[in-house]
């Protein structure tokens, strides 16, 4: 009767160890008794370390019960089993039940692991990543969101310097096979460590980027998982770049193995422009670019691939109209990632233009360039038709000073991309080196986060106006910034 075994912990527990015994035994009892064991098994554990190992297997089986509220109780009290030597257990146990689908129960064994992290951190961390290293899939996934989700709620206190250690070094085992969702939860994690946002910290975490990123192998561009590890591994990689650490591998990578083979890359993530997507990874990388070994060979190949998309003029007929059918479409988000690109890269050898090209092509060159401003010109004209009456945010304009067709080219002005918000200078303010910023790695697997396909922009179709004495700039919105200060 459940009377008479309450009775008997009272008169008999700290008399007689088989006292504590016959609780251990509760669990192969009724409901009534498995929540009485449920309650007195942590209650009294420390009185009896003759009987651990006993007792927490007692307790596991409480939490594995078809009575969900006797597992809930069972959960609920694990912490108080977290003493000395038995605490990673207890974490490595709590891992294992993050499996579960009850939410009630979930909550509970999020609840347990961050009270036992309080007492020991490394020793919860280190059940945490024994399950994620040799665990079963669901549990592996629920403990590294976990990690990427409660580590950042913690206080100072516990997520110390040796703390932080542990988990980087730990992570390095863990980022030798995963996927790529989870080098994803797992970079965030890293970025947002105290200890790695100095610029030497970030500059282990690019290193460590760029090991996943395998940049001494050869890029094969059809292989759609290879294309998709690179791109995954870039993103997560440009927001540590700054002016002190560099983007010059990534940078020369792109440029000597991703450029030449731009048309033929492939990828898994359904309605993604690929060419798009790299092009603008290169232009947000190309700001913090270093001194670069074959700085003059790598413009050469961005300047031919920025050709490719600045057609020539339509030839006129006697008439005055085009010779041809359709005139060539202008692709200006392509043009204005290559663009920035050459920019920012052209800083380094800025005789580039005038030196390095004969005349012929220079000429070619200013005649595309030419063409193409005018139909930036144009487009732009009837965007803000479009736009009159209307306000916003999205219709702010900045006062920018440009010369497109200044050759060789100036580098004093500031551009901002398309796709980056504008930010106002303040040289007061640390650059984001020193901020939090939380994709192929896995078991080489792709699938990173989809991102959504990039709208191309077309301009109308017309003619266009040879004389180049007309073309001037007024006040520019971040359209206009498609081809600012071309090189």
């Amino acid at each position: 009767h459940p009377n008479n075994f309450c009775l008997r912990i009272l008169v008999f527990l700290f008399q007689h160890k088989d006292a504590y015994q016959a609780i251990l035994d509760g669990v192969k009892g009724g409901a009534k008794e498995k929540r009485l064991a449920a309650q007195f098994i942590p209650k009294f554990f420390k009185h009896f370390p003759e009987l651990a190992d006993s007792a927490i297997n007692a307790q596991l089986d409480l939490c594995e019960d078809e009575d969900v509220s006797i597992r809930r109780q069972a959960i609920k009290e694990l912490p108080q089993f977290a003493t000395g030597d038995n605490l990673p257990r207890v974490a490595d146990i709590l891992t294992q039940l993050l499996q579960s689908d009850d939410s009630a129960e979930f909550n509970l064994v999020n609840n347990a692991l961050l009270s036992i992290f309080k007492m020991d951190a490394k020793g919860t961390l280190g059940g945490l990543f024994s399950q994620i290293l040799q665990g079963e899939d669901i549990v592996r996934e629920r403990a590294i969101k976990f990690l990427s989700t409660k580590l950042k709620t913690l206080p100072e206190e516990v997520m110390t310097k040796e703390v932080e250690e542990f988990i980087l070094t730990e992570s390095k085992k863990v980022l030798e096979d995963v996927t790529g969702e989870e080098f994803v939860l797992f970079m965030k994690i890293l970025s947002g460590l105290k200890s790695l946002q100095t610029v030497s910290g970030r500059q282990q975490l690019v290193e460590l980027v760029a090991e996943q990123a395998d940049l001494e192998q050869t890029f094969n561009p059809s292989d759609p998982d290879c294309v998709d590890r690179l791109l995954q591994c870039t993103r997560q990689a440009v927001p540590l770049f700054s002016k002190n650490v560099h983007s010059t591998r990534f940078v020369t990578y792109f440029c000597e193995h991703v450029l030449p083979n731009l048309s033929s890359l492939t990828t898994p993530v359904e309605g993604l422009d690929i060419q798009l997507e790299v092009l603008k990874l290169l232009a947000e990388m190309s700001s913090f670019c270093g001194d670069m070994e074959k700085l003059e060979s790598n413009l050469k190949k961005l300047f031919d691939k920025l050709l490719e998309y600045m057609p020539l003029p339509p030839e006129e007929a006697e008439n005055g109209e085009n010779a041809g059918n359709e005139e060539p479409k202008l692709q200006f988000s392509y043009v204005e990632c290559l663009l920035y690109s050459f920019h920012q890269l052209g800083r380094k050898l800025p005789d580039f233009l005038t030196a390095k090209l004969n005349a012929e092509k220079l000429k070619d060159f200013k005649i595309r360039l030419q063409y193409f401003a005018r139909g930036l010109q144009v487009y732009i004209r009837q965007l803000r038709l479009a736009l009159q009456g209307k306000t916003g945010e999205a219709l702010k304009t900045e006062e920018v000073t440009v010369d497109l067709f200044h050759i060789p080219p100036s580098y004093k002005s500031t551009v901002t991309l398309s796709w980056k918000p504008v930010q106002k200078a303040d040289a007061s303010q640390k650059r984001a080196s020193e901020d939090t910023t939380s994709s192929s790695p896995p078991k080489k697997a792709s699938a990173g986060p989809k991102r959504d396909a990039r709208q191309i922009y077309n301009p109308p179709s017309g003619k266009y106006s040879s004389n180049l004495g007309s073309f001037s700039y007024g006040k520019l919105g971040s359209l206009e910034e498609l081809v600012i200060l071309v090189p």
